[in-house]
């Protein structure tokens, strides 16, 4: 860890870390999206797990991703204290020591892998240690604090998750796994420099070179609209594959076009106009994002039951 860790940490003072403070460690929302996204890859998948074993895959790579949680937050948390929506996490806030945190993360970081090893398969423990490596080491360490592109490489590592679960079904990658990590790989950047863009000022008194900081919000806007319209073919191009079919399309569509036409505003937009009212526009898109996401793991979630019954089939 860096001086800037050791020393902006020193004044924190012995803490007594309640069981709470170990489990906001994990990023529980965070969380729920790998749980949900890795259930619905394991799910759609052609081969049928029994359902305890479905549960024990979900499980470890949920604890995976928390263990990834854990190392992000130690790693950065000299720049949590500094940052309005991150200074309570426990770390910065004196809950848990940093030492605490490296130790509990790679203690799960290596029970994770293990065990979705016993339970699943070679292929998709191997998958779940290269996330929470590249999550702890490639985006916390390397590309957060050194490029604005930090958001579109590190994306990779909240896009894995479905791949894992499809792979504990069936022991390979396919095109639909590709297509999966590929929705949500090509998500990432809009999503988070939405944020970006109203809290702005977090970023720049860390010294995080998100993309706002380092070239500006007019020059985030262009790349708001053009990843939007990037992503599109590969949110519909999951509907012509074994786990789409008209169901998804057809909230694939109505979604795809209520996002385009929100980064579409967004890019339009003038600073004057959006300190204005507030940032409302990009607030109003980077929750429409969650719900983009959402559902269309739902949609999938959707054909899957309909092809078990012989619907949506092609």
């Amino acid at each position: 860890m860096s001086d800037i860790h050791a020393n902006s940490l020193s004044d924190t003072g012995p803490a007594e870390a309640g069981f709470g403070d170990f489990v906001a460690l994990l990023k529980p929302r965070v969380m729920s999206l790998v749980v949900f996204t890795a259930l619905v890859g394991l799910l759609v998948a052609p081969v049928s797990l029994h359902p305890l074993v479905a549960f024990t895959c979900v499980l470890f790579i949920a604890l995976g991703a928390g263990a990834s949680g854990a190392l992000n937050m130690w790693w950065d948390a000299d720049i949590d204290q500094v940052m309005r929506r991150t200074k309570g996490r426990p770390i910065p806030a004196g809950l848990v020591q940093p030492g605490e945190a490296l130790g509990f993360g790679l203690a799960l970081s290596g029970l994770a892998v293990m065990m979705l090893w016993l339970a699943a398969n070679t292929l998709a423990a191997l998958l779940l240690a290269f996330t929470i490596f590249f999550y702890a080491v490639v985006y916390s360490m390397w590309l957060k604090r050194s490029t604005p592109q930090n958001i579109v490489i590190g994306g990779a590592a909240g896009a894995f998750p479905p791949m894992i679960g499809w792979v504990c079904a069936t022991g390979s990658i396919s095109v639909e796994a590709v297509l999966m990590f590929m929705l949500i790989f090509m998500w990432t950047p809009p999503h988070f420099w939405s944020l970006a863009l109203f809290m702005n000022s977090d970023y720049e008194k860390a010294g995080v070179p998100m993309l706002t900081v380092t070239h500006g919000k007019r020059v985030t806007r262009n790349h708001i609209l053009v990843y939007t319209v990037a992503l599109v073919p590969f949110a519909l191009a999951t509907g012509f594959t074994s786990i789409g079919g008209p169901v998804y399309l057809a909230v694939s569509a109505v979604l795809n076009a209520g996002f385009l036409w929100g980064a579409w505003k967004i890019w339009r937009r003038d600073e004057a106009a959006a300190e204005a009212d507030g940032y409302a526009t990009e607030k109003a898109v980077f929750k429409f994002s969650l719900l983009y996401l959402f559902l269309h793991f739902v949609a999938l979630l959707a054909e899957a039951a309909l092809h078990s019954y012989g619907f949506g089939d092609w």
